[in-house]
């Protein structure tokens, strides 16, 4: 194919992306009544159950602008997989058949991955970290919390750690590619522990507790990542190690 070829290929799938998105954003608009009460469940029982604080919003455009965002967010969510084909179906011809093969079993793991973040920030960081933000300090003070900011920060966490968790899957990736071994990754490991440390001060709210929320599911992920390149990639290439050197003799 010529570069005008090509170019032409890539103008038809980022139109399939931009419809893929459109129609998911006119489904997330439809029900997001429904997407909206779901992300407020683990915010109203921490209140419900420490008597903190209320959701507020503070002016009549406010709810507006919260559906707005619910269905942006969740339309990239929900039609992440689709729009995600797309950009394989693109690259898939450039690879050859062994190629090909051999990527897809990283993209149902990244698929598969990318939903065990989110259910791990909505049914197990969300309701300890409120919970427990809640409880300390001060007693019999009630807490304003404003309506939009806490679903803008709560979507935008959602997502943040399905990336995140995307970090076994890079390095089994990596592994195979020959970049990394399990030595070169526990030889850097107190070098990634700092590294993460900087990382979640950065990308996580001002205190201690939100930091450590997400540092540590990041250090844990990078570990299952080292047990994943020791267990899968060695054995694997060692495998093909001992088959070249029997084809040889």
């Amino acid at each position: 194919m010529s570069f005008w070829e090509h170019v032409e290929d890539l103008r038809k799938v980022i139109m399939k992306i931009v419809w893929i998105l459109v129609i998911a954003f006119a489904l997330t608009t439809y029900f997001v009544d429904d997407i909206t009460e779901y992300l407020l469940l683990p915010i109203r029982h921490s209140l419900h159950d420490t008597k903190a604080g209320v959701l507020v919003y503070h002016s009549i455009f406010e709810k507006a602008w919260v559906q707005v965002d619910v269905s942006i967010w969740w339309a990239i969510a929900i039609s992440s997989p689709f729009w995600f084909y797309q950009i394989w179906s693109f690259i898939r011809p450039g690879l050859h058949a062994h190629e090909a093969r051999a990527v897809k079993p990283f993209m149902i793991l990244g698929w598969i991955l990318f939903l065990s973040g989110m259910a791990f920030g909505y049914y197990i960081a969300f309701p300890f970290v409120f919970t427990f933000l809640s409880s300390i300090g001060a007693k019999d003070i009630q807490a304003n919390i404003n309506l939009r900011d806490y679903i803008q920060t709560s979507s935008q966490i959602l997502l943040f750690l399905g990336f995140i968790f995307q970090v076994p899957n890079i390095l089994l990736i990596l592994g195979f590619m020959g970049i990394v071994t399990k030595q070169s990754l526990r030889g850097m490991r107190r070098y990634v522990y700092v590294g993460l440390s900087i990382f979640a001060a950065i990308f996580s709210p001002p205190d201690v507790i939100s930091m450590l929320s997400v540092w540590i599911p990041c250090c844990i992920l990078f570990e299952v990542g080292v047990l994943l390149v020791a267990w899968i990639v060695h054995p694997y290439l060692h495998r093909v190690h001992m088959k070249d050197q029997k084809a040889k003799k």
